[in-house]
């Protein structure tokens, strides 16, 4: 077995390590405004063509204007599967500003998709999931907001989501010529035989479909299913980056979002990546992390999920379960959801995002004609469970990071630090980001105790009543540490990057 070290890095960190300069939708997804898109059709009964085309998987002709930005001869379709049937008239739309005018691009890109946060009364869950993915180093498109107009009448606030196509491809991983292919609708990864038919009705090819070309994804289906368990890691590391696979496990895991191959088994990119000849795996489809998508379970049962939760049977996810039975994936994934429960499955980090989005988004949930939910779900959905068993997005955080930080403490991770913010404004310490040492000052100290990441205790400091401490960070490595800082007070909590 190849001898693998793995060094969990501060989100600060990884968040550079995986993505590109990304050109393509910058100033699209970066700015924090709510878009406006607006889409023309010139048809008689351009409603039922829409409806007839979305088995087809055809586009229609419209025009688009994006923000004042006028296109002509555009691409639009329904798109999406639950998002799609669901009750209502504000169904998903896909835009494609290439589909009839070869080369044409708003703001770089080929694609958007305009999601109606099926589901979600706050509208915030996949913007939440996307962006945790991308800061925490997984491949995930990005996510804004947008009001869509039809014909000039106000249709609803959407979530506007990047394409997963080549120019994602090339901005992430920066080669677009590998296979991509998308799993669904059954894309479980279980093994039906050595000809590329068997696969053609649960994954999807997305590039290269002229030459279609199988070969690569059946071959990496047989390595997982097929594989002795003695040579398994050796086998499985060679054909697909599984610390990708295991960060975006570990993810679905943590906010529980069952609509991904963890739970219905499907709503996951792979990319047969050039640079590497590995298979990379890619988040898509979040509207229902937080516990929505319940397969069956109740809230509470949501909530403690097993953060080894594999569907039943387990056989019926090859790579979860082949990889907790091999000793070295399982310790890595476990490791996995340590680091990012202790930097950043809290309140401290959580809190502050969605509490900027409320006010952003409020006014447009308020005015949209055609929202699948009332005003007072999207309030309350924000804080606390409505309709039974739709988990309120703050309240889901306080209860499945009590039960993961349960569940690690078992598997020998102890989370050393409730908050990844400063529990308490009665510190000050400063230089922060720190080289050499952090200067403390505040009410009396008596002790300081320095914790890695993993929770685990780096130094222990003890000090007389002093109001001014020095701590030396000379002998530490680059990274995130937690101090945790005794005095008359209490405990007070303070995050300090290293560099």
């Amino acid at each position: 077995m190849k001898l693998r070290i793995t060094i969990l890095f501060a989100f600060i960190a990884i968040s550079t390590c995986v993505f590109s300069q990304s050109t393509a939708g910058d100033s699209t997804f970066s700015s924090p405004v709510i878009h406006t898109v607006k889409l023309y059709f010139s048809q008689s009964n351009w409603w039922d063509s829409l409806v007839a085309y979305k088995p087809l998987d055809t586009m229609m002709l419209a025009s688009v204007e994006i923000d004042g930005v006028y296109l002509d001869s555009v691409g639009a379709q329904f798109k999406g599967n639950s998002s799609y049937t669901g009750p209502g008239v504000k169904k998903p739309f896909k835009i494609d500003f290439n589909e009839y005018v070869s080369g044409q691009r708003y703001d770089g890109l080929k694609t958007i998709n305009l999601n109606n946060g099926f589901g979600d009364p706050t509208l915030m869950r996949e913007k939440l999931f996307l962006d945790f993915c991308r800061a925490a180093g997984i491949p995930a498109p990005r996510c804004t907001y947008a009001n869509l107009y039809l014909n000039d009448s106000l249709w609803g606030l959407y979530t506007m989501v990047e394409q997963v196509n080549k120019t994602f491809l090339e901005d992430v991983f920066t080669n677009d010529a590998g296979n991509l292919f998308k799993g669904d609708a059954q894309g479980t990864l279980q093994w039906y035989g050595s000809a590329q038919s068997s696969y053609y009705g649960k994954y999807e090819l997305k590039t290269n479909e002229t030459q279609n070309d199988w070969t690569d994804l059946v071959h990496l289906i047989d390595k997982i299913n097929n594989t002795p368990s003695a040579n398994f890691y050796d086998s499985v590391d060679a054909t697909m980056n599984t610390t990708a696979w295991i960060k975006g496990w570990a993810a679905n895991n943590i906010f529980v979002n069952l609509d991904s191959y963890l739970g219905s088994g499907h709503n996951y990119y792979i990319y047969h990546n050039t640079a590497t000849s590995l298979f990379d795996y890619i988040v898509w489809d979040a509207n229902e992390a937080f516990g929505k998508f319940n397969m069956g379970m109740t809230l509470s049962q949501l909530e403690t999920m097993s953060m080894f939760y594999t569907s039943n049977p387990p056989s019926s996810r090859p790579l979860q379960d082949k990889m907790m039975q091999n000793a070295f994936y399982r310790s890595e994934y476990i490791s996995t959801i340590c680091e990012m429960v202790t930097n950043y499955f809290s309140h401290g980090y959580f809190d502050s995002k969605i509490d900027s989005l409320y006010p952003l988004i409020k006014p447009s949930v308020y005015a949209d004609p055609h929202k699948q939910f009332t005003n007072q779900n999207f309030e309350d959905n924000i804080n606390m469970a409505v309709l039974g068993n739709i988990p309120g997005l703050k309240s889901f955080i306080t209860n499945r990071r009590n039960s993961l930080v349960a569940q690690l403490a078992a598997n020998s991770c102890v989370v050393g630090i409730n908050e990844i913010e400063n529990s308490t404004p009665d510190i000050s310490y400063y230089p922060n980001p720190a080289s050499d040492f952090i200067v403390l000052e505040s009410s009396p100290l008596n002790k300081i105790i320095v914790y890695s990441v993993e929770g685990s205790v780096i130094k222990s400091l003890v000090i007389s009543h002093s109001q001014k401490v020095t701590v030396d960070l000379k002998e530490l490595s680059a990274g995130v540490y937690f101090l945790d800082c005794v005095g008359e007070k209490g405990t007070q909590k303070i995050k300090v990057v290293k560099y």
